[in-house]
């Protein structure tokens, strides 16, 4: 069984901006009002829906991989979590806000590259 990517996607107002986000970059996720996995066209990636204020525990005691959430949230935490990446973007008619990608401080990972966006649109993220 290959490992696979557990990704954190904010639950909540900006959810259905994130899954946008991601259909811009190219992948598909499938969110069912029930259920906090929602399903993902890539077999190498799970995502859970956590709330933006809790993404950090959870990455930091390893249950996610990754999450998006607010800047703010990681300093608040106090918790031993990365900021790797900044994305904005908004739900529709709001002011853009920034969000973090964030991944345990002794991840491997310190630059987004296995996020390089299927689509072959510049700035996918903006």
């Amino acid at each position: 069984m290959a490992n696979k990517l557990r990704l954190g996607i904010p639950k909540g107002s900006l959810q259905d901006a994130t899954i946008a986000l991601f259909k811009r970059a190219g992948w598909n996720i499938y969110a069912d009002g029930r259920s906090y996995f929602p399903s993902i066209d890539d077999g190498e990636i799970e995502c859970m829906l956590i709330r933006a204020q809790e993404m950090a525990r959870y990455v930091d005691h390893g249950v996610l991989d990754a999450g998006l959430t607010g800047i703010d949230w990681v300093v608040e935490s106090g918790l031993d979590v990365a900021s790797v990446t900044t994305l904005t973007y908004a739900k529709q008619s709001r002011r853009k806000v920034r969000w973090v990608l964030a991944v345990p401080k002794a991840a491997a990972l310190r630059r987004p590259k296995i996020w390089k966006a299927k689509s072959s649109q510049p700035n996918w993220w903006k």
